[in-house]
């Protein structure tokens, strides 16, 4: 079985973490006997020469930065050469993520070349939240773009159910799946090796630490959880809230915290290497998601393969993973609530970390994904033949 992959960035190479869970699905894919994957990634990285990674041979077609116009030269690169590889050694499926340019590549194309397309929604494509800037329904181009290629797809997939009913009524039941990426459980576990130390030393010996991993941007709305966090310590100061993640907002929810005189309990720890992430996990107690949107949430299936539990807003996979932890986005009193329950309750963390841990190892675990995602492949190309 040869896939093609088409998406907007992969890894330079294997130490490269440019989307972790495309790394991690390709390794798993490319090793498994029988398949054969080619990645086409159009925009990242910015190498000329093909490569291979985890066995799987990758085609960068450098669209780096390019806007309006010049992405249709970018599109038409890419189908070029995924023309050409076909002509090698023929594809037997397409498979886009991201429905906008990559999805659009990939139906396109696949409907050249005679063979079935799947596009998965991984990102904001179908979201559309104005008064932030956010969604790819803001902007004509990626509304049509999207629109295009969900109707040419053979079949269409989503990382949780949440992202499923705003698809639904753009695809139709029949042709839409839920198959979300999955979490490597090796390297995302409970377990500390035994020289193993907290990152967040040092700190009060009653410190109860919270974790949230993201981005610094708009959409995933850390001003809200300072604004909350401000409320919980006036109950509980041993409460400590550690921020990964880097963007444009840093120096105005720097500011937020020192307005609020939270620096003694709100900490940026910037940019983490993906495989350190682990280590933070699990030296946290539980773990936040304050985001208006999200399409899966990676971060909801790394804490809880570590054994902790997120709170937070009813996005992505929370609801499933969580669903006594939701609060309405933005409800800065709500997140404070809920957030302040945990901290004065050790058993409860524990209880929905376990619960959390036990729920991924059987439905999210990488293998069982990329099961799922070989048996649908099989499905499509069967169809089609």
């Amino acid at each position: 079985m040869r896939i093609g992959l088409v998406v907007p960035g992969f890894s330079a190479n294997e130490h490269d973490w440019c989307i972790p869970a495309l790394l991690d699905l390709v390794r798993v894919l490319a090793a498994t006997p029988g398949v054969d994957v080619e990645v086409f990634p159009l925009r990242y990285p910015a190498r000329r020469d093909d490569y291979v990674v985890h066995g799987a041979r990758v085609h960068p077609q450098r669209g780096g930065n390019v806007r309006r116009l010049q992405r249709i030269g970018l599109m038409v690169r890419a189908d070029q050469a995924i023309r050409r590889a076909h002509h090698r050694a023929r594809f037997d499926l397409l498979h886009a993520y991201w429905a906008d340019e990559p999805g659009l590549v990939a139906t396109l194309t696949a409907t050249r070349l005679g063979i079935p397309s799947l596009v998965s929604l991984a990102g904001g494509e179908l979201a559309e939240l104005p008064e932030i800037g956010y969604g790819g329904q803001l902007h004509r181009s990626n509304r049509l773009m999207t629109a295009r290629s969900l109707h040419g797809a053979t079949h269409v997939t989503t990382g949780s159910p949440y992202l499923n009913k705003l698809a639904v009524a753009r695809v139709g039941s029949e042709r839409l799946s839920l198959l979300p990426f999955g979490v490597d459980t090796a390297l995302f576990t409970p377990v500390r090796p035994t020289d193993e130390r907290s990152p967040f030393s040092p700190a009060p010996a009653d410190a109860v630490h919270i974790l949230h991993v993201a981005s610094l941007v708009p959409v995933k709305d850390q001003q809200t959880l300072i604004g909350a966090m401000a409320q919980v310590v006036e109950t509980a100061p041993q409460a400590q809230l550690h921020f990964i993640g880097e963007g444009p907002l840093y120096d105005p929810l720097m500011a937020q915290t020192k307005r609020l005189s939270l620096e003694d309990h709100v900490h940026f720890h910037g940019s983490i290497a993906h495989h350190e992430l682990p280590r933070y996990y699990r030296a946290a107690e539980f773990c936040l998601l304050s985001s208006r949107y999200e399409a899966q949430g990676m971060v909801i299936l790394e804490a809880a393969a570590c054994g902790k539990a997120t709170i937070g807003t009813p996005v992505g996979l929370l609801p499933d993973i969580s669903p006594a932890g939701v609060v309405s986005p933005g409800d800065e009193d709500a997140l404070a609530c809920v957030i302040l329950g945990l901290v004065m309750n050790e058993s409860r963390r524990r209880t929905l970390g376990e619960a959390a841990r036990c729920l991924v190892e059987h439905e999210f675990a990488l293998r069982t994904t990329v099961g799922r995602q070989l048996e649908l492949y099989r499905s499509l190309i069967a169809s089609r033949n």
